[in-house]
């Protein structure tokens, strides 16, 4: 399912950041290498939607040791706490740089159809809830006002003297996540978060998706 939603995501248009899969860690050692340091580690697994929750997400490893020492303790931690999950082995994904971190996300209801939602990441959809709704099909003028809508917008827009965020680049994700919901029906929830946002692009860090 992992490979599923990034691949999604990619024929959405959605950025996403370099990652590679690995079944051994002597292999993950040889992706990380690839990637460049420092890098994320996830679990691999059809059966493990939210990773973290089991232990299968490590952040920021910066070395070899790091690495193969994060995979076994990973898959120790995992299959301990969920024992009859298939375990495919883990992927690695280059670090993100720090930059601001909002929520991209989906659920089908059963009267409205699909309906997008977008906030600001971390404590605000967390405990404030600052978010907005569209139905789908969403354009660019919708994705707009669905950004500006709520209270949190004008950190997007540089307020207090922040940078300002690349809301064009928001605007394709939302607009290409309409898209991609139209294409394949059968995707019941879809998460983007956080989908880290920078003065000149964005990229999505983390995806969960749930279909039929």
């Amino acid at each position: 399912m992992e490979e599923v939603i990034w691949e999604r995501l990619r024929d959405a248009n959605i950025p996403v950041l370099p990652m590679i899969r690995a079944s051994t860690a002597a292999k993950a050692v040889d992706a990380a290498n690839v990637l460049g340091y420092p890098v994320v580690m996830k679990i691999l697994s059809p059966d493990i939607s939210h990773k973290s929750d089991v232990g299968g997400v490590v952040l920021s490893l910066g070395s070899d040791g790091e690495v193969e020492a994060a995979y076994h303790t990973m898959m120790e931690r995992v299959i301990s706490m969920v024992s009859n999950a298939r375990i495919k082995g883990v992927v690695l994904q280059k670090m993100a740089q720090p930059g601001l971190e909002v929520i991209v996300g989906a659920k089908r209801d059963p009267q409205f159809g699909h309906v997008i939602m977008f906030g600001l990441g971390g404590i605000f959809v967390e405990i404030c809830r600052d978010v907005s709704f569209r139905v789908t099909p969403v354009d660019r003028e919708m994705a707009r006002q669905m950004i500006l809508e709520i209270k949190g917008s004008p950190i997007l827009g540089g307020a207090r003297g922040r940078t300002a965020v690349d809301m064009e680049k928001i605007i394709d994700v939302i607009t290409g996540l309409s898209l991609l919901l139209d294409k394949y029906p059968e995707i019941l929830e879809l998460d983007i978060n956080p989908l880290v946002v920078y003065p000149d692009g964005a990229y999505a860090v983390d995806a969960r998706m749930l279909s039929h």
